[in-house]
């Protein structure tokens, strides 16, 4: 079998915790390909909301195993307390959660360096989530790195003192040193902890799944346009987060991809600096905000929305390979007479359809209006409940995108998507 893939084509938070959650009963395995503790990956069920930061969206369901691949960052004391509390709702970790031996460890001197390098950056700050994930990656490609097999290693503590030292070079005299103890004593309880659970050799446990007939559906964490080579430089994050990453972050082989499944907001929200073309920072973009619930899962920010913006996905649809889209959060726009949508921009005082190398905030965007629906689409059970607006509006972006919505979400819910 082959091995399908499900991951986001904006800024990140597009609704991948969701759509993961719906597709699981058609596979074996759900296994996360990168990122860390800076996801936040929302599912909501049965009247309950929940958050994942690093363990995959498949947990709730059963017999499915959730893998943590190689390409993922761990915060050990933050992958504690998700299990813990997943845990207090029954839901059994120990026997459906893998971890990869590959996948590199957070310690608490990297949330440190993070603190410090975004200080350091002053108003050109990148927004990090100040979780660690940079600096870990830093250390992953400058090969320093600790690895989850590390932990059971005889020289554990060896290793770890080194590469702390190594930060306290850098680190020196910061103040930001006098929270260390606290959140190191922390960090080396949740380390025997994460023990207990079974860290395999996860490139050779996908491959004989795959090569046994198992369905594997990757995840992403993040978004397109945050993905390290090809998002909006530097206002980005530490990893691959096209379907590229799939291939190093779990050990598969690029001809064993199938399905690629793009995931969108029916308009487009940001956390963080950097550009953002489609951006309302108006009494819309708040009205937005408000309604759609706009907040950072793991930060609790305020997220910056905007319209939809098609140059954008257009790229992120290429760069992924994007085979079937799934539109999420179309229920926020319920309100409204008109939409719009990007369709170019405006760089250099050239009008382009294209998504450039230099984005910036000097890049202005070109707008169409669009008929919205203006009415509620929550209690939509099939297609043929939309009104002819929202229609017509998935129409004219398949059109646009040469790809199929084969999703459209109506709410947050796990009942409130339709199947087209």
């Amino acid at each position: 079998m082959g091995v399908d893939v499900l991951l986001g084509l904006q800024w990140g938070d597009e609704g991948k915790g969701k759509i993961v959650d719906v597709l699981t009963p058609q596979y074996d395995i759900i296994a996360r390909f990168q990122g860390g503790p800076n996801a936040g990956h929302t599912l909501e069920f049965e009247g309950i909301k929940h958050v994942l930061h690093t363990i995959p969206s498949g947990i709730f369901r059963n017999d499915v195993m959730n893998i943590i691949g190689n390409g993922v960052v761990i915060d050990p004391v933050i992958l504690q307390k998700e299990i813990q509390q997943l845990e207090k709702l029954n839901v059994d970790v120990q026997s459906k959660l893998l971890i990869s031996k590959k996948a590199h460890l957070i310690l608490p001197t990297h949330k440190l360096l993070d603190q410090a390098s975004e200080i350091a950056k002053g108003k050109q700050k990148i927004g990090s989530t100040l979780k660690g994930i940079g600096p870990t990656y830093m250390d992953k490609t400058g090969r320093n790195g600790l690895r989850i097999g590390d932990i059971s290693s005889v020289d554990f503590n060896k290793k770890y003192q080194k590469l702390k030292e190594k930060h306290f070079k850098i680190l020196k005299d910061s103040t930001l040193l006098k929270n260390l103890d606290s959140i190191e004593s922390e960090f080396l309880k949740s380390i025997e902890y994460i023990k207990k659970f079974k860290h395999i050799d996860s490139e050779h446990y996908l491959n004989n799944a795959s090569k046994n007939g198992k369905k594997i559906l990757a995840e992403g964490a993040q978004g397109t346009l945050l993905d390290i080579d090809f998002g909006t430089y530097p206002y980005v994050t530490s990893s691959n987060t096209i379907t590229a990453g799939t291939c190093t972050g779990l050990g598969i082989a690029p001809n064993k991809i199938k399905r690629i499944v793009g995931i969108f907001k029916a308009y487009c929200t940001r956390v963080g600096s950097g550009p953002f073309p489609s951006e309302l920072k108006d009494e819309i973009g708040e009205k937005i905000r408000q309604v759609g619930h706009e907040f950072g899962a793991t930060t609790g920010r305020e997220r910056r929305c905007g319209w939809i913006d098609l140059p954008a996905l257009k790229y992120a649809i290429m760069i992924n390979g994007v085979t079937e889209l799934s539109m999420m959060k179309a229920d926020v726009l319920d309100s409204f007479e008109d939409i719009y949508v990007c369709t170019h921009y405006i760089q250099n005082e050239e009008k382009i359809n294209f998504f450039p190398f230099d984005l910036s905030d000097d890049t202005k965007p070109v707008f169409k209006k669009v008929k919205g629906w203006n009415q509620d689409i929550t209690k939509s059970k099939k297609e043929s409940d939309f009104p002819k607006e929202l229609s017509a509006y998935i129409n004219y972006l398949e059109k646009e995108l040469e790809v199929p919505i084969s999703i459209v979400s109506v709410g947050p819910n796990r009942s409130e998507t339709i199947i087209r």
